[in-house]
């Protein structure tokens, strides 16, 4: 999605040669200092995020920090589904699309922004998907849409269920967010119809829950080294393992 904007009429795309794993470093660098000040975030289990293949990072969805936030503590680039209003922001929406981010019309089918995910996952990429397609207002996980796993099992790939205690956070109020990255699930037992992509909603769902509950436990006792299963807490990662990369304390 190319749009005439301000950064794209300065030519700045070509700094970089338009791939978005290029821009990814410098991303994380500008951003983790600022997220990590105004969160106080600890990502816990990161080594459980394959180092290579396609798959589905599928999370709850609480505020708008969650997106960087995952971001940071991940290992590995993901390329998010995000509702197509806010790509249309002069500049911001400019710069997410340049780090991967797509847009995908809520309310509606859009088989377009499916499609590219599912390109993308074939290609070995991470595509990011808020399962419930909104912010949650009551401070619980919602109700699963099965869109963004039909990707997966359209593709064959795992899930990798990732979740998010943000709930109350708000820029500048320095509430202790934590992310928990469960073990990639392989659902490709399941049958490629209705029935087949609502269990799988369940057996996500239920996951994401578990994990959000050690996430809201380790927010409130202040983001320990380790969570109540035993998952250690990881740091900010500025490149992706086997790049030279480094970690930023968090």
């Amino acid at each position: 999605m190319h749009l005439e904007q301000p950064l794209t009429k300065l030519g700045v795309p070509k700094l970089w040669g338009e791939e978005p794993e290029r821009l990814w470093p410098i991303a994380r660098l500008l951003a983790i200092p600022p997220i990590l000040a105004m969160t106080r975030g600890a990502g816990y289990g990161m080594e459980r995020v394959p180092s290579e293949g396609g798959a589905v990072v599928a999370a709850n969805h609480f505020s708008g920090i969650d997106h960087p936030l995952i971001a940071i503590f991940c290992p590995r680039p993901v390329y998010f589904l995000a509702k197509a209003e806010v790509l249309k922001v002069p500049a911001v929406g400019e710069f997410l699309q340049w780090i991967g981010v797509f847009p995908i019309r809520r309310g509606e089918a859009d088989r377009g922004a499916l499609r590219a995910a599912r390109d993308l996952v074939a290609e070995g990429k991470l595509v990011g998907v808020h399962l419930e397609g909104t912010r949650q207002r009551f401070g619980h996980p919602g109700e699963v849409h099965t869109g963004g796993l039909m990707i997966a099992l359209q593709e064959e790939a795992p899930v990798i269920p990732c979740a998010v205690d943000t709930f109350g956070w708000a820029p500048f109020n320095y509430r202790p967010c934590a992310v928990v990255w469960g073990e990639p699930m392989d659902l490709n037992h399941l049958p490629r119809n209705r029935a087949g992509y609502a269990e799988a909603a369940e057996i996500v769902q239920a996951e994401i829950v578990r994990l959000w509950r050690l996430a809201a436990q380790a927010a409130a006792d202040g983001l320990p080294p380790e969570l109540l299963d035993g998952t250690k807490r990881g740091e900010a990662v500025l490149r992706q393992p086997g790049t030279d990369g480094v970690a930023a304390s968090a």
